[in-house]
């Protein structure tokens, strides 16, 4: 079956952020300048964990992914809203449509997987740390990238395919910057009840599952941490857990204030609410990790200095 057999509409008109004209530069210089940051210091992060062998350890195995899965994330998202803010038709295909919400799922779930995955780490590190590199060894964290990249498709899958079952025969306008789940179905004609549904039990599932999995692991660090005599001890475990805490508290609580409540309820709030976990969160989270990170610190600092090493050769090796 084709993507558009179902529907009466070969596009979509994405309204964006704002629609006055004297905002669409401003717009697009703001959100150039974030997509920039966030793929230099996502790249920054990758690049030095892979040529630091200190860092060549579990946490910061999902900490690379981590930082993949976010460029491709915001990939998924900015670059067509730069192009919808210097252009006067701000149009995307109903089969781009259901592409952009297909993957903006997947990668926003398999963000929350991994972040599950990093609470595990944390929590064998801190709680168990003689058997740390037997239980968090090698297999385990392929399972666990395994898991969380085929769960967080099939997730996307299954929303997608149901979207593509419904109407929509009447406006075209999405009311948001890009593809949202809540935006599309509140355009279709008909029933979205199954949509409804399943976005409240399997997608609630699919999202809370790994919030779980993160509560879990901190109260029981948390109970393992008060059990520590000295309080130098308890800053140290502390320590190693804030960035983490930080970026989920980020990406969660947005992720819960836009989704789960009725979809009649879906206003202007929420689309401003989308931009915390689509772009500012993927653009913060190198600096939250780098700078409450002493070894991620050091290899940042190593990189850096191996960069400007090798750019300083070019002037002498163009004399020569």
């Amino acid at each position: 079956m084709g993507m558009s057999n179902l529907t009466g509409l070969s596009e979509f008109i994405l309204l964006g952020l704002s629609s006055r004209p004297e905002d669409q530069k401003p717009l697009f210089a703001l959100f150039l300048i974030i997509y920039l940051v966030t793929l230099v210091g996502n790249m920054l992060i990758i690049s030095a964990i892979h040529s630091d062998p200190r860092l060549q350890n579990p946490m910061y195995f999902f900490l690379k992914v981590l930082s993949f899965a976010d460029i491709c994330y915001i990939t998924v998202i900015v670059p067509k809203m730069l192009v919808n803010f210097l252009s006067e038709e701000k149009i995307i295909s109903y089969a781009e449509c259901l592409t952009q919400m297909y993957f903006f799922l997947a990668f926003g779930n398999t963000d929350s997987y991994l972040l599950a995955a990093m609470a595990i780490d944390r929590y064998v590190a801190i709680c168990n740390p003689f058997h740390y590199v037997t239980v968090m060894n090698r297999r385990c964290c392929a399972l666990l990238l395994v898991f969380s990249i085929t769960f967080s498709y099939l997730h996307s899958l299954l929303q997608v395919l149901l979207v593509n079952q419904l109407t929509f025969c009447a406006s075209n306008v999405i009311h948001h910057f890009f593809c949202d789940f809540n935006p599309v179905l509140k355009l279709s004609c008909s029933s979205t009840f199954v949509n409804e549904v399943v976005t409240m039990t399997e997608g609630l599932a699919a999202v809370m599952a790994p919030f779980v999995c993160i509560i879990i692991s901190y109260l029981r660090i948390l109970i393992f941490v008060l059990r520590i005599p000295s309080a130098a001890g308890k800053r140290k475990a502390f320590s190693t857990c804030s960035s983490h805490l930080t970026v989920v508290t980020l990406f969660y609580g947005s992720i819960t204030y836009v989704y789960f409540r009725p979809l009649s309820s879906y206003t202007v709030k929420d689309r401003i609410a989308t931009i915390n976990y689509t772009v500012l969160t993927p653009m913060l989270n190198p600096f939250i990790y780098s700078l409450r990170n002493k070894d991620m610190k050091r290899g940042l600092g190593k990189l850096l200095n191996k960069i400007k090493s090798q750019m300083g050769r070019f002037p002498s090796t163009k004399a020569n």
